[in-house]
């Protein structure tokens, strides 16, 4: 094994490009409070565009526009129906609750995610004097716990007629839609068309240094715009943002699909390692889920092999490791990381310092 070191943690580890870096120190800047700032005017009428919508909102994070249409389509009290395993539910501190007074209602939520049929039933119409309204819908696309899975056009369409029968809003989580998209051959638009309101972010494969965009009606970004501000999210010279967010629109999307081939020569590598196990038809886009049950060890016992050889992954359960390509992540670093799961499962699994099997742990 060489000396090279691949972290394949999470997208969010990209750089940006020296095109953005060049446009961060070349951009005019205004005071985006006062509508001033053209390049975050550029951006927000681009991203739009791209996903379909009338308008959109820079913002400082996907978890920041998740939050803001969460309270820009609900009011408090309301109940907001979302998949068990969402970044909305569980990665995002409740803000849901804290800041915008909203419950959640989590079903469970497979590669495909939500089912219609279980949200249909979910639903709770306002003739109770008991029960709290629902108010919106919430679907992740990709599903990132379902393994960076596609929710199909398909799945969206049956999930916007459920909503459009009761008059609850759609809003998309789509951090990665452009991973999405890539990986089906649309357009984001194509999958953004059944939400009210989407998010996406800037900094996981479009390798930006911060930002995303949250798009909708007119009516809805201009109510979003308040509530960005009550959260803290009103900007001034924002185009050091917006101009990186361009270039990343503009030069980083297509190149997805680097990631998502890389992806699968990894997941088809480690698959061929005896005691790790991959379900390659969930190896859709840039992410890689491996269930380690089979060696007798824990995820985290895994990982710390792993890291004795420079490989750097994630643990997502007891017994499941995810890995994720991005820009920056070549051939070479796949085939170095392949090498190094067959290299831990050639020495039995075992970090250096455990000298015995069965070290698999109970997590509560």
């Amino acid at each position: 094994m060489s000396g090279r070191f691949v972290d394949l943690r999470s997208d969010t580890l990209s750089l940006p490009t020296e095109a953005m870096r060049t446009a961060i120190a070349d951009a005019p800047l205004g005071d985006d409070q006062y509508g001033e700032d053209r390049l975050t005017i550029e951006f927000e009428q681009k991203a739009a565009e791209l996903v379909g919508k009338e308008a959109a909102l820079l913002v400082l994070s996907g978890t920041m526009g998740n939050l803001v249409a969460a309270m820009t389509h609900s009011r408090p009290g309301q109940e907001v129906i979302v998949g068990d395993d969402t970044h909305f539910y569980n990665a995002e501190v409740a803000g849901y609750a804290r800041v915008a007074g909203l419950a959640c209602r989590p079903l469970p939520s497979g590669p495909q995610g939500l089912d219609p049929a279980a949200v249909e039933a979910a639903i709770r119409p306002g003739s109770s004097t008991h029960r709290p309204t629902t108010g919106l819908i919430i679907v992740e696309n990709t599903n990132n716990r379902g393994g960076g899975t596609v929710v199909t056009l398909e799945r969206m369409q049956q999930l916007s007629d459920v909503a459009a029968r009761h008059a609850v809003p759609v809003h998309i989580d789509g951090a990665r839609i452009f991973e999405a998209a890539v990986a089906r051959g649309v357009g984001p638009d194509d999958l953004c068309m059944w939400g009210d309101s989407v998010t996406f972010c800037l900094t996981k494969g479009l390798s930006a240094p911060l930002g995303a965009a949250l798009a909708g009606s007119g009516d809805f970004i201009a109510a979003a715009r308040r509530n960005r501000q009550m959260i803290g999210g009103g900007m001034r010279q924002s185009g050091i943002i917006a101009a990186a967010g361009l270039v990343a629109l503009d030069s980083m999307v297509d190149r997805l699909a680097v990631d998502a081939r890389h992806a699968r020569t990894l997941a088809e590598g480690i698959a061929s390692v005896e005691g790790l196990t991959v379900d390659l038809e969930r190896v859709q886009t840039n992410m890689v889920y491996v269930d380690v049950s089979g060696t007798g060890f824990s995820a985290e016992t895994v990982l710390q092999s792993l890291r004795e050889l420079n490989v750097m992954a994630l643990s997502t359960a007891p017994y499941t490791i995810r890995l994720c390509t991005y820009q920056g992540i070549d051939e070479a670093d796949i085939g170095y990381a392949v090498s190094a799961f067959r290299e831990i499962a050639a020495r039995g699994f075992r970090p250096d310092g455990i000298n015995e099997r069965n070290q698999i742990h109970t997590y509560t």
